[in-house]
């Protein structure tokens, strides 16, 4: 969804700079980012902050500008300006909907990603202690760490996977 709006805003800009005569701007890249209050829609952007001043505008003008041409879009419920110039999405389901097609394609690859880039980690994770009793925590902790071990490996990166197991201190000692 973050690429989609980007190319979203992309386009935008674009018909700003053809249509108004802003001068496209080689600011700091825009971002795209989940918002951390879902009040203020699903998605912000900092684009009009980062590229009013090559554009000639404050801010906010030029974020109003960019959710005029985007207003009328049928994958936003919403979007809209907040505070300085940030502008909020507000996704719509045909949004969603429209990823639709994108993931049956891609099948079990879809989300896959070269993100890690063959870069090795290790994930250590269970701990149970032989010599105390097993629980439900440890069978969580094994989920959870071979859960975590496949995402990773999902988005590229070499896992070596640990199983640690708690067998060190007095106990074992003094059975030893």
């Amino acid at each position: 969804m973050k690429r989609f709006l980007q190319q979203l805003l992309d386009d935008a800009l674009a018909e700003l700079y053809r249509t108004q005569g802003l001068a496209p701007s080689h600011a700091a890249p825009c971002t795209v980012e989940r918002t951390r209050d879902r009040r203020h829609g699903d998605f912000a952007s900092n684009a009009a902050l980062t590229l009013a001043k090559g554009a000639g505008l404050a801010p906010r003008e030029l974020a109003q500008r960019i959710v005029a041409v985007l207003a009328d879009d049928a994958r936003l419920a919403q979007v809209a300006v907040a505070g300085p110039g940030f502008i909020n999405f507000t996704l719509s389901p045909a949004a969603f909907q429209s990823v639709v097609p994108a993931i049956l394609d891609a099948g079990e690859d879809y989300g896959r990603s070269g993100t890690g880039a063959g870069q090795a980690v290790q994930v250590e994770f269970v701990s149970a202690n032989p010599t105390g009793p097993l629980h439900v925590g440890h069978g969580r902790g094994a989920a959870y760490g071979a859960a975590v071990a496949d995402l990773l490996e999902a988005v590229g990166f070499r896992v070596h996977r640990e199983y640690y197991v708690n067998d060190a201190g007095r106990q074992m000692d003094i059975l030893a």
